[in-house]
């Protein structure tokens, strides 16, 4: 079962130092294995591309919403494996999932909705916030553009859960494995939650950016998640008493709800766990999970001063988690979502399967990326990774197996890792690190991953060999994704 969060910081979760109440994924945690240098591509889409293929989004032709070519899914080479393949929540793409590998499909096909509606207003309620009237929705063949739940009570996180759970208890009793991929939207933006999840973290924020940051990166230093070579980076959001009165509110209810979107999750996730236990199938059932991104600094905002929007959390009002929140919430790391450096990359991530992971509890220092996904599941599963599908020759596999980490067995990595999307660029080789914020060809930054693991003292300067061989590199990995 693979699950991902939706632009979630690194330090969200309580078993990566946030005070957000997440109970199912830190006993995750406590009996598997946390990683903490496991990345994503710092985008949506291409990290599920990246996740759904292993191969770089650059190479199936998924740098926007589209469809995926010249690469298979995972549903694709593990349903003739004998798996049954599931899927609810997002895609991020063009396709159907079930014209791609999955025996079912609920979810948003789409990039985001409105988590309470996410079509058109219904009878006796507010207009629902949105960015646009025709998000797409799949269940199983059916496309609904847009679609409008009839149940009021209506929450996408909930109705995902819901609907894994349907899916395990209509082929519980298959003899056969199960693939399931839980693709939740939370928290990406709309800052949307249930108010009883809200009210859970009244006060909790009162006290501003700073104070948490730092209670978050004490407690990551206490649990071992850290050392020192993670030196906390420098500040990123506003000082906290040059806001006005009005402004601290906002924001302590922007965070509020943030956390609460996290918790619903982490709620949902509970009850997954609770039925594969219920199954007897837990404990022989591999779990991983991840964030397709850091936190995200996005500014929107819909549903603004509009006669009837109710407050942040609600149905009628679409805003986003912005810039000082998020520097937070990627604790201790520089930048967001979009960008290459540890902010935009790093993931949190959890692997959890007690019948083979030895030594629970462990913290892993692999240096894995999203493509590593389908070699790892290749291996356990033995499926078949074909040359061509469909007429089209299929780019090789780009990542690496992580199953030695799962059994206690060192992996290094010897292969470079790629990342573009935007401005953001970066190229990772041992302990180097290359990264840069611009598209002009100079402009590098170099780190030593190995002292400093939060990009705070570039060395690009001192190292100017090093500089040059991994921007050419980076030059011929792109000429190769661009033949």
């Amino acid at each position: 079962m693979l699950i991902l969060a939706d632009d979630m910081g690194w330090s969200d979760l309580g078993c990566y130092g946030g005070e957000i109440k997440t109970p199912n994924l830190d006993r995750l945690a406590q009996n598997g294995i946390r990683f903490r240098q496991f990345r994503n591509t710092a985008k949506c889409m291409t990290s599920r591309a990246c996740l759904l293929t292993g191969v770089y989004a650059q190479q199936c032709d998924m740098m926007l919403p589209g469809e995926i070519k010249n690469a298979v899914t995972l549903g694709e080479v593990l349903r003739p494996a004998g798996y049954r393949a599931l899927w609810v929540g997002k895609h991020h793409g063009s396709e159907n999932p079930v014209t791609r590998g999955f025996d079912r499909y609920y979810g948003l096909r789409d990039g985001c909705c409105n988590f309470f509606n996410p079509g058109i207003q219904r009878d006796g309620e507010e207009n629902p916030a949105r960015k646009r009237s025709d998000r797409a929705w799949c269940i199983d063949e059916k496309l609904l553009t847009p679609y409008t739940p009839s149940d009021k009570d209506f929450y996408t996180t909930d109705a995902f859960t819901d609907t894994a759970l349907n899916y395990l208890e209509e082929y519980r009793d298959e003899d056969r494995p199960f693939f399931l991929y839980v693709a939740y939207t939370a928290p990406h933006d709309p800052l949307m939650a249930w108010p009883e999840d809200i009210a859970k973290y009244d006060g909790f924020y009162d006290d501003g950016y700073e104070k948490i940051r730092a209670t978050r990166y004490q407690r990551q230093k206490e649990m071992g998640l850290i050392d020192k070579r993670f030196p906390l980076s420098e500040p990123m959001f506003s000082e906290w008493q040059s806001l006005g009165a009005d402004a601290r509110n906002t924001e302590t209810r922007r965070m509020q709800v943030y956390a609460a979107m996290v918790d619903r999750m982490d709620q949902g996730i509970g009850r997954i766990l609770a039925k594969l236990e219920a199954m007897d199938k837990l404990d022989n059932t591999l779990i991983l999970f991840a964030s397709d991104n850091g936190a995200s600094a996005e500014v929107v905002r819909e549903g603004e001063n509009v006669p009837g929007t109710g407050e942040i959390g609600s149905m009628s009002r679409w805003i986003s988690l912005e810039r000082n929140w998020a520097n937070v919430c990627n604790t201790p790391f520089r930048n967001y979502k979009n960008y290459s450096h540890e902010g935009g990359i790093n993931t949190p991530m959890i692997a959890h399967w007690p019948a083979r992971i030895k030594q629970p509890g462990r913290i892993s220092d692999f240096s894995g990326h999203f493509i590593d996904f389908m070699p790892t599941l290749l291996e356990l599963s033995c499926a078949t990774y074909p040359e061509s599908f469909n007429g089209q020759k299929v780019v090789p596999v780009q990542g690496v197996s992580f199953v030695p980490v799962l059994d206690g067995r060192e992996l290094r990595r010897d292969s470079p890792v790629f990342w573009q999307w935007d401005r953001g660029r970066a190229v990772r080789s041992g302990k180097w690190k290359l990264v840069a914020w611009n598209k002009n060809p100079g402009n590098w930054e170099l780190y030593d991953m190995d002292a400093d693991r939060t990009e705070t003292t570039d060395l690009s300067d001192k190292y100017p060999e090093v500089v040059s061989r991994l921007g050419s590199l980076f030059d011929q990995w792109q000429v190769s994704c661009n033949p």
